[in-house]
This record gives structure tokens, sequence and C-alpha cells, in this order.
């Protein structure tokens, strides 16, 4: 539910980061050197004053969001329930449950047998 709600918040924020933000146009000027050649050019171009209202609304917003995207960020990656990570090891097999028995064994020089202590598991 947390994830959901933080995450809806992160697109809210984008889509309104991006409606409110403005975009001018780019406009390339030429300006022509001057020349000393003698022949009559007239008079130069009028200059463009141009006011942008630098007043850093657009780098505060963005260092804004930068940092707002980093700690929603940061907290869905720490969070317990993401599900990424290691998995825990599984558990070892069971080890079988062993004991000794006297039992009969064919000996191996003669044709007899004799008894001994055999390890049996189960």
């Amino acid at each position: 539910m947390f994830k959901k709600t933080v995450l809806s918040m992160l697109v809210l924020a984008t889509v309104a980061g991006g409606a409110l933000s403005t975009a001018s146009t780019a406009e390339a000027q030429y300006r022509r050197p001057p020349q000393d050649d003698g022949w009559d050019r007239g008079p130069p171009p009028p200059q463009r004053r141009h006011h942008h209202n630098n007043n850093g609304g657009i780098i505060a917003g963005g260092i804004a969001a930068g940092v707002l995207g980093g700690l929603i960020g940061g907290a869905l990656v720490n969070s317990g329930d993401s599900g990424y990570g290691y998995a825990p090891p599984p558990p070892p097999p069971p080890r079988p449950r062993c004991w000794f028995e006297d039992r009969q064994v064919d000996n191996q020089y003669d044709d007899g047998w004799h008894r001994e202590q055999v390890r049996v598991c189960n």
C-alpha cells in the first residue's frame, strides 16, 4: 500500500513539474563583423535586448525534484518488503540416523564367517 502511494505521488510530481515548467524558443543571431572597405552599408541592425528573468526558479525546481526523487527512491530501495536481495540458504539435508550392530560377516580368507560390528543407517 505504501509503495503504491509513494509511486503515485512521484508520478504526480513528475507530471506537475513538466506541466509547470516553461520552454522558450531558440533564436540564432548573426552579428556582422565591422568592415572598413569604404562602402557605405548603412546603419547596423538594432541590437535585441533579451529579458530572461533569471531568478533561479527553474534551477531550484530541478534541485528540489532531484532531492525529492532521491529520498523517495532511497525509501523504496531500503524498504524491507521489496523482494530483492539474497535469499537465506536452504537448510541442510537431514542426517541419517546410524548405529552399530553385531552382524555375521563373510570371512575373506576362508569359506567361514565371523561376527563384526557394522554401522547400520536408515
